[in-house]
Order: C-alpha cells, then structure tokens, then sequence
C-alpha cells in the first residue's frame, strides 16, 4: 500500500527544511519534512483558509482538525493570542513537526496525535480544517458531522475544499449538517465555506 501524509507512520526518508513566509501579515517559519501534507510550503488552500477566516463572535477555543505542521493553528494562535487552540493528526510525523513549530513560532498551543476527534474533548467556538481529500469522501464528511458535535452553539466550522476535489458534494453535505452554509472566499477553483452551528 503506498503511504500519504494521512498515514499514522509515516516512512519516507526524513528531508527537513524550514519554509518561512508571511500569514495574516505576520512573519512565520515553519519546519516540514518528507511524509506530510505539502511540504514544499503553505499550500494555495490552507493560505486562503487562513486569510479568509473571521474570529467567530462567541467566546472559546479553535480546533484545527488535520494540522499538518502546523500553519493554520498556528497563525490562528499568533492572530488571535486570547484563545486557546488545539491542533490535531493522525501522521506521528506532522504532530511532531507542529509541537516543534510551535515553539519556533513563540505561540502557545496543544497539538495531539488523534485519528480524527478521538483524542479531542471539549467543546470549540471555531474548528478549521484543510481535509484529507486523498483520504476519500467519507473520511471528509465524516470531519464535517464530528465537526458540528464539537462546536458549541453558534460555533463555525472553516474548511477548504477545491471545485475539482468535491467541492460541491461537500456544500451539500454541510447544508445537510449544518443547514445555511456561507461561501466566504472562491479563488482559483478553491472554495471556503463557514458552517455555523445554530
């Protein structure tokens, strides 16, 4: 079976470096590695994931579902200093690069290693997540439905998803979820939807 950076254990020779770049108009730097998502540097979705998103207007913490090494969390911690976030993965790789760039990025947050929300508790004013594509739909929708059990009342889920990766299949599935969906940002065949929980 061929590996992606959704697996738990991932191989891949280990080839560090550190991407630095500029987020929510704030210099960054991130360490990556062979065997995670988008390793070259932020990709187009998460970078406008992260610029599209809006402090939600109730008090509580962020989750980013599906962190990777970390920049979504990891701005949203940097922007939004007040709350807490959590960041979590199932790729033991991923986390262990988001835990140390953390530190490299002086903010303050939890990274856990959880297959989907298994290891998460608690309740969330926002969650974000770039999702797994490659990991299938069902695995996709099924962040969507934890999502909503998640937030607290008048919570958001944030996700990115391209037109050509099941873009409209997920809106569908989040009005059946959530109900009214926003389409807060379409750029380059990306869409970012804001799903509020009522």
């Amino acid at each position: 079976m061929s590996e992606h950076y959704y697996s738990q254990h991932p191989h891949a020779a280990t080839q560090r470096r550190t991407v630095t770049t500029q987020l929510r108009n704030q210099t960054l730097s991130f360490i990556t590695d062979s065997g995670v998502f988008s390793k070259s540097g932020i990709d187009f979705g998460s970078r406008l994931l992260i610029e599209s998103f809006r402090e939600p207007d109730i008090q509580g913490s962020f989750l980013d579902m599906g962190c990777g090494y970390g920049p979504i969390g990891i701005t949203l911690s940097k922007s939004f200093p007040k709350r807490r976030v959590v960041m979590a993965d199932i790729n033991e790789r991923a986390v262990a690069l988001a835990e140390e760039n953390v530190q490299t990025n002086q903010v303050t947050a939890e990274v856990y290693q959880s297959n989907l929300f298994e290891q998460i508790s608690g309740t969330f004013a926002a969650i974000v997540s770039n999702p797994p594509i490659r990991a299938g739909k069902r695995i996709v929708h099924q962040i969507f439905a934890d999502a909503f059990r998640f937030l607290e009342g008048h919570g958001e889920l944030w996700t990115v998803i391209q037109k050509k990766q099941g873009a409209p299949s997920a809106l569908k599935a989040l009005e059946g979820i959530f109900g009214t969906v926003e389409i807060v940002a379409k750029k380059k065949g990306y869409f970012v939807f804001c799903a509020k929980k009522d």
